[in-house]
């Protein structure tokens, strides 16, 4: 198996924070994970196309990152099924289908990340989840050391969320994803942007306009380093967003069930008056208030001061807590905090 020592990975995570790991592994088949050292007792973390990660400290805990790739497509009368390996590129793998006459994924096209990251997140745009295609997850145990079939349920997803984060969370790593995408097609365009388009409009129609959207609004990170949205939309209570519409007109949501609504944390970062905010080298994009931005190569820990200072502004004018997106990873691995003010900046 490839692996290396004192390995950066600044070119492994969108931000392009300046990091090192002690080891890092390039496991690429089953014999290699079978290879793996026992890490049951040493933080590690499992890192994808890193676009939804943002390393604080300076030192990386070891990295295992997976190589396993292909796609293999099977049909029968009502739908195509595909079994995509977890290291293949999300955009691609929507840009693929959707050329190819399989249509179901457009809603989701240019997010970035790997395949393999999409069904931990369940990753979500424009009206459309992750779940709504994902038939099964193969994965890896490491413990028992052998592949398991988790289907739908098993996976618990919700919003933002899976087993994978939860229960499952650093007990193994996903292989591969299978997909089903029905033949029988209809848009989904219940969402702002889209709702204008024709009924008969085609996937790759919707698909371009999803693109123009996405780039009219997101920074490309290879010009300015960034994870994408760093923080999620809040679910709040129906009398929530009532209050909020006694102050302000127009307050942008989504109606999720009868007990929750979806708000748009974009929105309430800008109401608070930080769109375009800078501070220490980092800042708020000018265009979308969900998107921080590494504009002078600083540190993870300035990108988290940043986000803590977001997160207190927005707690303090709506009384609403934006939980965040984007993994943190220190030297210790993944740390885990709704509020950030629990995550310590002391070194």
């Amino acid at each position: 198996m490839k692996s290396r020592k004192a390995y950066s990975l600044q070119d492994n995570n969108s931000f392009f924070i300046d990091t090192v790991c002690s080891e890092i592994y390039f496991p690429a088949s089953l014999d290699d994970l079978s290879a793996l050292p026992d890490l049951s007792t040493r933080p590690f973390y499992i890192l994808g196309d890193g676009s939804n990660t943002l390393f604080i400290d300076e030192q990386a805990p070891i990295i295992i990152k997976p190589n396993f790739t292909g796609i293999t497509v099977t049909e029968n009368d009502s739908a195509f099924i595909l079994e995509v390996g977890a290291s293949e590129n999300w955009h691609d793998l929507v840009t693929y289908c959707v050329d190819q006459g399989m249509p179901g994924l457009e809603n989701l096209v240019l997010i970035p990340g790997s395949v393999g990251a999409a069904p931990v997140q369940n990753i979500g745009a424009y009206g459309v989840e992750l779940a709504d295609y994902c038939q099964s997850v193969t994965w890896y145990d490491f413990n028992t050391q052998r592949l398991v079939v988790l289907d739908k349920q098993a996976c618990q997803f919700s919003y933002r969320d899976s087993a994978f984060k939860q229960a499952l969370y650093n007990k193994g790593l996903i292989i591969s994803i299978k997909l089903y995408l029905p033949k029988y097609w209809q848009a989904t365009l219940n969402y702002q942007g889209l709702d204008t388009l024709p009924e008969n409009v085609t996937s790759k129609q919707v698909m371009d306009t999803v693109i123009a959207m996405r780039q009219a609004k997101l920074p490309e990170p290879k010009v300015l380093p960034n994870a994408g949205s760093f923080f999620k939309n809040p679910l709040v209570s129906p009398s929530v967003l009532q209050q909020l519409q006694g102050q302000y007109n127009n307050v942008p949501y989504y109606q999720q069930s009868s007990a929750q609504v979806k708000l748009a944390a974009a929105w309430l970062i800008e109401q608070a008056g930080l769109k375009g905010y800078r501070q220490s080298g980092v800042g708020v994009h000018d265009n979308q208030a969900l998107v921080l931005i590494n504009y002078q190569q600083a540190t993870g820990r300035q990108v988290l001061a940043l986000a803590k200072h977001v997160q207190a502004c927005v707690k303090e004018k709506f009384n609403t807590l934006l939980q965040p997106e984007v993994k943190m990873v220190t030297v210790q691995g993944e740390k885990i905090f709704d509020d950030l003010d629990d995550l310590c900046l002391k070194q």
